[in-house]
């Protein structure tokens, strides 16, 4: 079994913190970030990120989004899908046809 090496690094914020791969992304700060309420708040960090990337702050405009289009974002997979969906459908909405 191989072993991937781990580098100590620290985010502008000063937060510690130890990462194998090559994502610059601090644990500590996106904790931080993560709502406390909304459908945001149900979606792994990389897919909230994806949404956000793309202006996706409301349900509003997520509806404005075809199911295809959503998965094609970078971070957003078939896990996030019922999610959102029951979201939407919480609010009286659905993804574009």
């Amino acid at each position: 079994m191989t072993t991937s090496k781990r580098s100590l690094r620290v985010c502008s914020n000063g937060h510690e913190y130890y990462k194998s791969s090559d994502c610059p992304v601090c644990p500590t700060c996106e904790q931080e970030r993560k709502p406390d309420e909304g459908f945001l708040s149900t979606l792994s960090a990389p897919a909230r990120r994806a949404l956000e990337h793309h202006r996706i702050t409301t349900l509003q405009q997520l509806s404005t989004f075809t199911e295809k289009e959503i998965l094609q974002f970078h971070g957003i997979g078939p896990a996030s899908l019922p999610k959102l969906r029951a979201s939407l459908r919480g609010s009286g909405l659905s993804f574009k046809p």
